[in-house]
C-alpha cells in the first residue's frame, strides 16, 4: 500500500508544478519565404511532417510543463553542460528524461520484486536511479570533451606560434590552424570564436568568453595571456613561446602524475583478481593431496 501515498505525493508535487506554469504560449513568430521556382518566385508547398515529427513535438508539449526546473542552478547548469557536450535537447526535455526513466524503473521494480519487505527500498532505489542515471551520462560525455580539449590544447598552441613567429598576424594564424588541422573541440572552439570576430566582437569578449564556457585552468591562461598581450600591446609571439612551453611542461607533469597512479590502480584487480587464482593454482594441489593422504590419520589410533 506505499505506492499509494508516493503516488500522491508525485501528483500533489506535479500539480504545484502546473499551478505556476503559466497557461498561455507565445507562438514563435515563423518567416515564409517563397521558394525559388522555375520562371519565378512560388510559395513553396509545407512539408508532410512523419510520424515522429508527432511524437516529438507532444513530448515538447509534454516537456513545457518542466520549464519552472530551468530557472533554477540545477537547470542552469544542465544548460552548461548540454551546451558544451553538444546534445540537442532543452533542460525541460532533459527533466522529461529523467522523470520518465524514474517511473519506468520504478514500474520495473513493482513488476519484477513484488515482495512488500522491499517495497519501499526498491521504490526509492529506482527513483533516483532513474533520476541520476541522465547526469551521470551527462557528466562523463562533458569530462570527455574537456579531457580531448585538454590534451589537444598544447599542440594548438604550438601551431599558432609557429605560425606568427612566420610572419602572420593572430588572425590569420588562427584562421590557418583552424582550416589547416584535423577538426578537434580546441578547433571547433577556436572557428566559433573566430566568426564572433569577424562579425564585430571584440577579441578579448570572445577569448573571455571562451575561457568561461569551459573554465578549466589550463585554457583560462591560455586566453589570459592572449588578453593580457593585447591588452598591454606586447608581442603575442613572445607570448605565445611562453605559453607554449609552460604547456608542454605542464602536460609532462601530468602524465608523471597519471604514470605514479597506475600502480595504485592496478593494485585493487592484482589483489581481487589475481592473487586469487595464483593462490589457488599454488595452494591447490597441496590441500588435495593432504586431504587424500592426510598423515594425521593414523594419529588417533
Amino acid at each position: 500500500m506505499l505506492i499509494l501515498p508516493l503516488l500522491l505525493v508525485f501528483l500533489s508535487v506535479f500539480a504545484l508544478i502546473l499551478g505556476f506554469t503559466p497557461l498561455s504560449i507565445q507562438p514563435k513568430l515563423k518567416l515564409d519565404l517563397p521558394v525559388a521556382g522555375g520562371e519565378g518566385f512560388s510559395a513553396g508547398a509545407p512539408a508532410k511532417k512523419r510520424p515522429l515529427d508527432f511524437l516529438f513535438g507532444g513530448i515538447r508539449k509534454i516537456a513545457f510543463f518542466n520549464k519552472p526546473f530551468t530557472n533554477s542552478a540545477l537547470g542552469q547548469r544542465i544548460f552548461r553542460d548540454l551546451m558544451l557536450s553538444q546534445v540537442r535537447l532543452s533542460v525541460e526535455e532533459f527533466f522529461l528524461i529523467k522523470q520518465a526513466l524514474a517511473l519506468g524503473l520504478v514500474w520495473v521494480a513493482l513488476k519484477f520484486y513484488p515482495d512488500k519487505n522491499f517495497m519501499a527500498f526498491g521504490i526509492l532505489m529506482s527513483m533516483a536511479g532513474g533520476y541520476l542515471i541522465p547526469e551521470i551520462w551527462l557528466h562523463a560525455k562533458v569530462r570527455k570533451i574537456k579531457a580531448a580539449l585538454l590534451k589537444d590544447l598544447p599542440d594548438t598552441v604550438d601551431l599558432l606560434g609557429l605560425c606568427v613567429n612566420a610572419g602572420l598576424d593572430f588572425m590569420m594564424a588562427l584562421k590557418y590552424v583552424v582550416e589547416k588541422s584535423p577538426p578537434t573541440v580546441i578547433t571547433e572552439e577556436l572557428k566559433l570564436m573566430m566568426q564572433e570576430i569577424n562579425v564585430g566582437k571584440l577579441r578579448r569578449d570572445a577569448l573571455r568568453d571562451l575561457s568561461r564556457k569551459y573554465e578549466m585552468p589550463d585554457l583560462s591562461t591560455f586566453t589570459r595571456t592572449l588578453i593580457q598581450a593585447d591588452r598591454m600591446g606586447t608581442s603575442v609571439s613572445e607570448a605565445l613561446n611562453i605559453l607554449s612551453e609552460d604547456m608542454r611542461e605542464t602536460r609532462f607533469r601530468r602524465g608523471e602524475t597519471m604514470a605514479l597512479k597506475a600502480p595504485l590502480k592496478m593494485l585493487v584487480p592484482l589483489l581481487f583478481c589475481i592473487f586469487p587464482v595464483v593462490a589457488l593454482l599454488v595452494a591447490g594441489p597441496v590441500f588435495l593431496d593432504f586431504f587424500h593422504n592426510n598423515p594425521l590419520r593414523n594419529l588417533g589410533r
